[in-house]
């Protein structure tokens, strides 16, 4: 048979666990396995350096390593199983995160997207009021245009009319002038 050496420390015993354990402990020959001649010298070779290095809360407990394989295999058949589970759940835990990740993202762009429609529509809203300002001006220019043009036709109406007036008065004052020569006696000549 083959051995290993583990240590176990010792926890701090109270009395009524002490005596508890005096009842339970039986003779130290019948507990422990003897140990081959194998590990009689490192045994004793190592007694000393082991002892040094313990605490005295510390005990050196010789198992066999079939045992320990054994309770290894054990433990590791009885936890294995839901290590594997909790894997297979972190993992897909892990995958939906990132899905969540992706669906968050494609989320906070749409809204971002909405804002910007918003502001879009802010923005047409006041290209809206502007071109209607602009229209209303146009109309206000063509009916100012309007005027204008009917003022300008009433000033060359005026104008001509003013002309034609003064015209007549300036051929009125020639008649006149041409009736006062008419009637202003003439010299007769001498033959």
């Amino acid at each position: 048979m083959v051995y290993g050496t583990i240590f176990v420390p010792r926890l701090r015993e109270y009395p009524m666990e002490q005596e508890g354990r005096e009842e339970e402990q039986p003779s130290s020959s019948q507990s422990d396995p003897a140990p081959t001649s194998d590990h009689k010298d490192f045994a004793s070779t190592d007694s000393s350096s082991l002892c040094a290095e313990l605490s005295p809360l510390e005990d050196i407990v010789f198992v066999d390593k079939q045992a320990v394989e054994k309770l290894t295999s054990g433990l590791i058949s009885h936890y294995l199983p839901d290590l594997q589970n909790s894997k297979r759940a972190l993992q897909e835990l892990t995958q939906n995160q990132g899905i969540l990740l992706d669906t968050l993202e494609q989320e906070i762009t749409k809204f971002r997207e909405c804002n910007s429609l918003l502001d879009m529509h802010s923005l047409f809203t006041e290209a809206k009021f502007y071109h209607n300002k602009l229209v209303s001006i146009r109309k206000e220019m063509l009916m100012l245009h309007e005027k204008t043009t009917k003022l300008k036709k009433r000033a060359l109406k005026l104008q001509q009319q003013r002309q034609k007036e003064a015209l007549e008065k300036e051929q009125q004052r020639e008649k006149e002038l041409e009736r006062e020569r008419q009637l202003i006696a003439k010299p007769a000549k001498r033959t």
